[in-house]
């Protein structure tokens, strides 16, 4: 009984399989696939270049660290986790600033106005787990 029950389940299976795949009711869902210049976007900044990063103001003043870049579901920009404060990991102050504030001036990240003490002031931005 139980080699017949497996057999008529493993048929099942195979014949589902076999079958083809399984369309959902209603009307079939597009994909839509943004085609980018690969010459613009070899002259792009690669993630794993930018996390690291210093983040200087106008007078070349070292003010933070990219610590990470976050992209959420609903916003069409990353963000910038910076590092602010801190020496050695203790004191640190992660804030975050929209991605597109952030300038490339002589290969280096700028952002223009920035202080120390005016990234402190910032809401404190904590990771979830």
């Amino acid at each position: 009984m139980t080699r017949s029950i497996a057999l008529l389940v493993g048929a099942t299976v195979m014949a589902a399989a076999l079958n083809g795949p399984a369309l959902s009711q209603g009307s079939p869902q597009m994909l839509s696939i943004m085609k980018g210049d690969p010459t613009s976007l070899a002259t792009g900044y690669r993630t794993s270049k930018v996390v690291g990063s210093s983040i200087t103001n106008e007078a070349n003043e070292t003010v933070g660290t990219i610590d990470d870049l976050i992209v959420t579901p609903g916003d069409k920009v990353p963000f910038a986790v910076l590092s602010v404060g801190g020496f050695l990991g203790m004191g640190t102050k992660y804030v975050v600033v929209p991605y597109n504030s952030l300038e490339v001036r002589d290969n280096k990240m700028v952002l223009a106005g920035a202080t120390k003490e005016s990234l402190k002031g910032l809401p404190e931005f904590k990771y979830s787990n």
